[in-house]
This record gives C-alpha cells, sequence and structure tokens, in this order.
C-alpha cells in the first residue's frame, strides 16, 4: 500500500502505538512488589501473565507488519524482565511500522488484532492497579504530550492529572435569586406615612356644586 492514504495511515497507526506505550508506562510505574502475582479470580490472568500477553502482541503486531502471520506465545517470567521485553516489543513493531509497505495485512487489520488488543489488556492492568490499592492517578489523555516514535518507558513529565471521578457529574451551584420588581415590589420607604399620596379626583369625574 503506497501513496498518501498508506502514509496517513502509517502515521495514525505509529501514533496509536505511542498512545499505548505512554498508557503502559503510567501503568506499570510504581506497581506494588507484589502485583505481578495478583488476579482478581481464580480463573484469570495474573498481572504478570498480561504483561507477558503484551509482549506477545507486541510481537504478533510485528510480525503481521513485516507481512508474516505467526503467533508465537512465550512463558511468563519475571516482572522486571516482563516489562522490559514489552518495551523492546513496542519499538520493534514501531520501527516496522516505519518503514513498512503493508503489502500482505493492511493497517486496519493490525490494528484491530494486536494493538486494540493490548490496549484493552492495559484497562486491565490499570482496574487491578485500583483494587490493589495503589490506583493509578486519573488524566485528561486528550490532552497528553505523545509523539509517534516515543514508546519506551522515557515519557513526557508534563500531565494532565487530577484527582477524583471525571466520570461523576459535578454538582451545579445554586441558581441566583430572582430579580426584584421596583413596580410590583415596592417599599415602604415608596410612600412614608408622613407624605400620603394627594387624593386628586380622577378626570371625567362630576363634582357637585356647593350649596350656598
Amino acid at each position: 500500500m503506497t501513496g498518501d492514504t498508506g502514509s496517513d495511515k502509517r502515521e495514525l497507526l505509529r501514533h496509536t502505538v505511542a498512545t499505548l506505550a505512554y498508557r503502559a508506562e503510567k501503568v506499570l510505574r510504581d506497581a506494588p512488589a507484589s502485583f505481578g502475582e495478583m488476579r482478581l479470580s481464580p480463573s484469570s490472568r495474573a498481572a504478570l501473565e498480561i504483561v507477558s500477553h503484551l509482549g506477545d502482541l507486541m510481537d504478533w503486531g510485528e510480525r503481521m507488519t513485516r507481512g508474516e502471520y505467526q503467533w508465537e506465545p512465550r512463558p511468563a517470567g519475571e516482572w522486571a524482565a516482563a516489562c522490559e521485553r514489552f518495551f523492546r516489543s513496542v519499538r520493534a513493531l514501531d520501527d516496522a511500522l516505519a518503514e513498512a509497505r503493508f503489502d500482505r495485512y493492511p493497517p486496519e487489520m493490525i490494528f484491530q488484532g494486536p494493538i486494540a488488543d493490548a490496549l484493552t489488556h492495559v484497562g486491565q492492568l490499570s482496574i487491578m492497579r485500583g483494587v490493589a490499592g495503589a490506583a493509578v492517578r486519573p488524566e485528561s489523555y486528550a490532552k497528553a504530550e505523545i509523539q509517534a516514535g516515543r514508546v519506551g518507558r522515557e515519557q513526557s513529565s508534563i500531565r494532565k492529572e487530577f484527582d477524583g471521578d471525571a466520570s461523576r457529574a459535578k454538582p451545579r451551584p445554586p441558581a441566583p435569586p430572582p430579580a426584584t420588581d421596583p413596580v410590583t415590589e415596592a417599599s415602604e420607604e415608596s410612600f412614608p406615612a408622613s407624605d400620603p399620596p394627594a387624593n386628586t379626583p380622577v378626570a371625567g369625574t362630576h363634582i357637585a356644586p356647593k350649596q350656598s
């Protein structure tokens, strides 16, 4: 695949991979010492197994980008090694994307398979961090400084983080009191008792003459 369309899709894929690396770096950074052993249920993957699976997905994505459809999972090892392997594999995938022609497998296929799956698993790890009592601080990811090609642990230190839950609506301030109508709600000071309004006859009223 060549031309402007192929180039645009390549850059979007590379930006997506950089987004994956940015979010994964935040989730994997400063994880509790026993986090790798944590699993949410007996039948679910442990955190270490998820990180190892992330490395498998990146390797698969690189092979697809180079024209080879081959899935080769590796056994989960040790936490630090699994994290390092993941970032090496992300770098290898990004390098492959930078020079890919997508002759065999289109960008859409690479996105909907390994990349989308990896984003899902990073979300799983984020949830598990919260359950473990070491929640990842919320952030406005739309404003994050993410760049294609920056796919390692060295990410921007400028972050738009915040506290609280963005999905919960903030309470609205109380509505201001209604404005006072000076005509219908005149104060007593408008008509002081010492100076009452004159009782002037209304125009057109008949006034009887005085009797002599």
